[in-house]
């Protein structure tokens, strides 16, 4: 009897160990996956931003609500500035971009939040990224640049 119940406390802890293990393995991928696709974004050519032709290259990056008011966005302003009169990867007109860093994601449950700083002419910079976990992997829900401006801000006035 007694033998029995350590190998029962043996398989017990062994099997928590492994969902332990698995758990924290799972949290780290979502995090890896989430930072991924700010990091993409940044390297994305051409800008989803700027898309008039390929919706589907916004869709790939955003939820579909900020999805649709960036298409919104592009597709009323007939070639020209729309809401968006400046970058909003580096919430600027003009850009001399030195020290990108991307920072890991921090996941609350079904959201994330990734860090981007940088020094943009001479000035140090902060944009907060707010992912939101949907069927087709993470996307971009908001973009912050400080208390009083977001990208659903700006697409919304």
């Amino acid at each position: 009897m007694k033998k029995k119940l350590q190998t029962v406390s043996i398989i017990s802890a062994a099997i928590f160990a492994i969902c332990f293990f698995a758990a924290t393995v799972s949290a780290q991928s979502q995090a890896v996956l989430a930072k991924a696709v700010v990091s993409n974004l940044y390297k994305a050519k051409p800008s989803p931003f700027l898309q008039t032709t390929n919706r589907s290259l916004v869709d790939k990056y955003f939820t579909k609500g900020l999805a649709d008011m960036i298409w919104k966005d592009a597709m009323t302003a007939n070639g020209e500035v729309g809401a968006l009169d400046g970058d909003p990867l580096y919430n600027a007109q003009e850009a001399d971009i030195k020290h990108l860093v991307i920072s890991n994601a921090i996941l609350k449950g079904e959201t994330a939040t990734v860090r981007v700083t940088f020094t943009n002419l001479g000035k140090k910079q902060l944009i907060e990224y707010w992912l939101r976990k949907t069927t087709k992997g993470w996307r971009i829900d908001n973009i912050i640049y400080d208390e009083n401006n977001s990208l659903r801000k700006w697409l919304k006035e």
